[in-house]
């Protein structure tokens, strides 16, 4: 779900994350399991589904009463982590004792998937007829084996586009309404180049900067990389990807040379504080980045959305529903797992939570497409981020975050922060430092 762009480099692993029959236990299932569609029927002993989540899903009460309502038999219990971190932490250490402790249904978050995808056996093979076609087909591909499949079902993406403040443009002479944002940055075919070149108008003008975090850039270019610093296959390749180096130059040359960053490191007070002093104008903006932006700006007049964003589509966070194989009610649990997937279901959730869909029909669904956001300017978000996941498919990809992506990405990022945020270095010792902390790696 949400993400913060500093990464935590896990440390709870699947021994080590090499998971073997040595790890624990007990023996992975089959996952084989008969159709969503009659599973859970409402016939038979009542038995209780675990299904555990972090963060907000928007699975409220009265959300998971409903599917009570229509099998009667089944209770629905949900298992909520106040972080991401803490839910991987007690996955990975359960699937390697066995699976022993698991939840029937047991969520996790995209960055995580590639990880898990290597030990395909111990989660249920979700595929189904009868769920063929329900989400974006990146969201489908990325959680996909090689011999066909299906480990999760799809809940939210996070599809991204360009929140700014339309006060800060007119003061710098630049406009102001949404569409003309959007072509101005370059529309349908928005560059980096062009975002940056606008950026570049902007502070010749203001005394804001144009943007909040050069990280945060970083990992909106990164995030349009298919294997960033790994393989296909996971095998490591560092910092030795020519497109890695293109963008933290192209990023740090925009930032600190040409004076687009605010020097902020996200998440922290001085970038909270920024929202309300008139640090920054724009910001790459996933759809759960409404909530954090509405939160910390409370009061400050301006800030609207522009369906755009630079290369075409972008997607930071988003999440998914497995199902454990060696659970009691495999079954059932896969059919309430396709259940919260449904698209008018993850439509409910987006209302409880902000959470976007990944399902193709909720894109028709008047409840999103209607749905606006009052503090930015009364934006048509639900028409917005449609069109920005449709780009994301267009994109033709989720990007690879293998079981090394989360060490090598933050050497990257600390030595952008190192530059931006902290200015102890210049670029390239900074990038020196990063293919040594790569080496230290030992991978």
């Amino acid at each position: 779900m949400r993400r913060r762009t500093r990464a935590l480099v896990a440390t709870a692993g699947l021994c080590g994350l090499a998971l073997t029959a040595a790890c624990g236990g007990g023996e992975a299932g089959s996952g084989e399991t008969g159709s969503t569609t009659d599973g859970g029927s409402g016939e038979g002993e009542q038995i209780t589904l675990t299904v555990a989540t972090f963060n907000d899903f928007g699975y409220t009460e009265e959300l998971l009463a409903q599917y009570t309502a229509e099998h009667p038999n089944i209770v629905v219990e949900h298992v909520l982590a106040a972080r991401a971190e803490d839910a991987r932490a007690n996955l990975t250490t359960n699937l390697a004792s066995g699976g022993e402790g698991l939840s029937d249904i047991e969520a996790i978050e995209v960055d995580w998937l590639a990880e898990l995808l290597q030990y395909p056996d111990y989660f249920t093979d979700l595929s189904d007829p009868a769920v063929e076609g329900r989400w974006l087909e990146s969201k489908v591909a990325a959680a996909t084996t090689e011999d066909g499949r299906l480990l999760g079902y799809g809940t939210d993406v996070g599809p991204q586009a360009i929140c700014y403040r339309s006060d800060l443009f007119a003061a710098a002479g630049l406009p102001t309404d949404r569409a003309e944002v959007a072509e101005l940055l370059g529309g349908a075919d928005a560059t980096w180049d062009d975002y940056f070149e606008v950026g570049r108008q902007f502070v010749g003008a203001s005394d804001s900067a144009w943007y909040d975090s050069a990280v945060s850039i970083y990992q909106g270019m990164i995030n349009q990389v298919e294997f960033a610093y790994e393989e296909g296959d996971g095998t490591p390749v560092g910092l030795t990807n020519p497109e890695v180096r293109e963008a933290y130059d192209a990023v740090l040359t925009a930032s600190t040379e040409d004076g687009l960053s605010a020097g902020f490191e996200q998440w922290q007070e001085d970038w909270t504080a920024g929202f309300q002093n008139n640090a920054f104008a724009t910001m790459l903006c996933p759809a759960w980045m409404q909530g954090p932006i509405a939160g910390n700006a409370a009061e400050v007049e301006g800030w609207d959305i522009a369906d755009v964003f630079p290369g075409g589509g972008g997607n930071w966070g988003g999440s998914y529903l497995t199902v454990p194989a060696g659970g009691e009610h495999v079954e059932e649990a896969q059919a309430l797992a396709a259940w919260l997937t449904s698209p008018e279901v993850q439509v409910q959730a987006f209302g409880n939570a902000g959470t976007f869909p990944s399902q193709v029909d909720a894109y028709e669904n008047p409840d999103l497409t209607g749905a606006t956001n009052e503090f930015f300017n009364d934006a048509p978000v639900g028409e917005i981020f449609a069109s920005r996941s449709l780009a994301v498919d267009e994109l033709g990809f989720l990007p690879y975050k293998g079981p090394n992506y989360f060490a090598i990405h933050q050497t990257v990022q600390d030595a952008i922060l190192r530059v931006d945020v902290t200015g102890e270095q210049n670029a390239e010792d900074s990038w020196a430092a990063a293919e040594q902390a790569v080496a230290d790696l030992g991978l």
